[in-house]
């Protein structure tokens, strides 16, 4: 009988220790590398032990691209090299979509998350960290033109707390629709261009205001913030309400609260699609607030004001123009892929400055309405400012 419970006493440690043997092997299994740049291409992996079906989505393909699943159960697919820039990606696991679990640098653009890589090169060497960094703050300010209080981020240069004494001109900088105050800093790498730029002498040391351009919001919706103001007024009225906020509300607020320059040769506004509109449309109603003048993807009308009861006429628009004249600038600077729906637009706005005689820059690029171009228009024009 002894030996009996000897002998099975023996076989249940055997089984006990194989199968935590086994549990050791399969934590210390190789790590799943995703994706990984070569010069041949990048490679994507994902492990999805029980899925049946996945692909991958990305900025550069038009498609979903078919993955393969290996023996270690790991789906993995390479595609052919790609330019330098960034890309966003995500898989589609038996249907759902899911962010890359081995890569932590990820972007949101609304309430969605995608993972995101750099392919290096010239021309997206300002996307990466720089060495030297400035800090990103996310800060509630009082608008009593809206009638709440709201979320900006603001960006300070390295050199902001070392030096005390100094102060800097401001470069406000606008998101399109859809997005919202960390849209620049989240999708386009805002913080890390401007510091690659300053760190490298081609940039003045500069603080940036990213606001949120939507005034039936007090802050980006996925941090869930209570008692958010609900304006019950149509787009197009909130957004000039928003754009005498940005004057009234938030440069008062900026020139207070920071070291920032209060005079008009220290203030540059940009924005892309409906910040544009914005950046146009704060300029007609107030203009020689800024002398650095830099829409992005969008033409002489607001976005949502044009083909609506509150679109303005051609004489009204001159009057604008050349009160934007009178008042003096000194860069205005439009860029606009050749893809975007609003190229027309803007080669329109283009013509209509030449016919004003307002000295100005018309950046065309390839691609459409992306951020692949916004990333690199900032990259472009923010080396001209204040200088």
């Amino acid at each position: 009988m002894t030996r009996r419970i000897f002998s099975a006493l023996a076989a249940l440690f055997l089984c006990i220790s194989t199968a935590f043997s086994q549990e050791i092997a399969n934590t210390r299994r190789a790590p799943v590398v995703s994706p990984e740049i070569t010069p041949s291409g990048v490679t994507f992996r994902i492990r999805a032990e029980y899925a049946t079906n996945v692909t991958l989505s990305g900025s550069w393909a038009m498609g979903a691209i078919q993955m393969k699943r290996g023996s270690d159960l790991v789906w993995s697919v390479t595609v052919p090299e790609l330019d330098p820039d960034l890309y966003y990606y995500t898989f589609n696991v038996d249907g759902t979509s899911v962010c890359d679990p081995a890569n932590s640098s990820m972007q949101r653009d609304g309430a969605s998350y995608r993972s995101i890589f750099i392919v290096d090169g010239e021309y997206s060497k300002d996307f990466k960290e720089a060495s030297v960094k400035g800090n990103v703050s996310s800060v509630w300010y009082d608008s009593p033109t809206i009638g709440a209080r709201r979320r900006m981020m603001v960006y300070t240069p390295a050199e902001y707390e070392s030096n005390p004494k100094a102060k800097y001109p401001v470069l406000y900088l606008l998101h399109g629709g859809g997005g919202d105050e960390e849209a620049w800093s989240s999708m386009g790498r805002a913080t890390q261009i401007i510091d690659n730029l300053i760190e490298s002498g081609r940039a003045v040391p500069m603080i940036v205001v990213m606001p949120n351009g939507n005034a039936n919001q007090v802050s980006a919706p996925v941090n869930n913030v209570p008692g958010s103001k609900s304006v019950t007024l149509p787009h197009e009225v909130s957004s000039d309400l928003y754009v005498t906020s940005l004057i009234k509300d938030i440069i008062p607020y900026v020139e207070k609260h920071y070291r920032a320059i209060p005079k008009r040769s220290a203030r540059a506004i940009s924005g892309l699609s409906m910040g544009g509109g914005h950046t146009i449309r704060t300029n007609y109603l107030f203009p020689g607030y800024f002398d650095y003048i830099c829409p992005q993807s969008t033409g002489s009308h607001p976005h949502n004001q044009k083909n609506t009861a509150y679109a303005f006429d051609e004489q009204t628009l001159d009057g604008y123009l050349e009160g934007i004249k009178k008042a003096g600038y000194k860069l205005f600077w439009l860029g606009c892929g050749n893809a975007d729906p609003w190229f027309n637009e803007a080669v329109d706005f283009d013509k209509l400055l030449d016919a004003h005689g307002m000295d100005h820059t018309f950046y065309v690029t390839g691609g459409g309405h992306e951020w692949k171009n916004w990333r690199h228009y900032l990259d472009t024009f923010a080396p001209l400012l204040f200088r």
